[in-house]
């Protein structure tokens, strides 16, 4: 059964893994049903205004993130678009999802919300909270044998870190190291018209 996020994912046209292992096989929505939902989705795009591009691109920053509204209104509205690109990337749960601890940006929110990770040897439970040059981020020692991690170290013997953390597998762990660059952002959507919809 498709979930609603997955049926904005095809609305949107892009994949977000929102279904993490199920978002990178044959039962991903995006796969079996390439075109938006509702009976007249086969056939095709239709063409979209400037304006509804920018909202697309905001509505795909929004399911990302999980941000409401007022959240990224304030966002935009508070910090100049580079600074924007350093507080999405070096928020802790995209952090975490960065880092192969999580198998999608949705599950590493959860993660950090339920209390599974730790920062600096301290429990961190804010998704947004910004991660700096030189904190550690690591799992829970009590969490790791929870279910969610019962194929972690698996996982992270495949898994290839962006250069700018530091990744230690066999002890679940990671390490800020440097900011990111704009050359590193793999982001699906494109931030500059997110900013437009705002400026608005």
């Amino acid at each position: 059964m498709k979930s609603v996020k997955e049926k904005k994912e095809r609305s949107l046209g892009v994949r977000l893994f929102i279904k993490a292992d199920r978002c990178g096989s044959p039962k991903c929505a995006m796969v079996r049903h390439p075109y938006r939902p509702g009976m007249h989705g086969e056939r095709g795009r239709r063409t979209v205004s400037d304006y509804g591009r920018q909202l697309q691109e905001k509505q795909k920053m929004q399911l990302l993130y999980g941000f409401n509204n007022r959240q990224m209104r304030n966002l935009f509205k508070a910090h100049a678009q580079e600074e924007i690109f350093l507080r999405l990337e070096m928020r802790l749960d995209h952090v975490v999802f960065l880092l192969g601890f999580a198998k999608s940006p949705r599950i590493a929110r959860q993660l950090v919300s339920h209390g599974h990770v730790h920062v600096n040897g301290r429990k961190v439970t804010i998704p947004s909270f910004h991660v700096k040059i030189g904190d550690e981020i690591r799992i829970r020692p009590e969490s790791r044998d929870s279910k969610v991690f019962e194929d972690i170290h698996a996982r992270l013997k495949q898994h290839a870190a962006p250069a700018w953390l530091e990744l230690l597998p066999e002890r679940l762990e990671g390490k800020c190291v440097s900011n990111p660059s704009p050359e590193d952002l793999r982001l699906p959507f494109d931030i500059n018209l997110v900013a437009q919809f705002f400026a608005r």
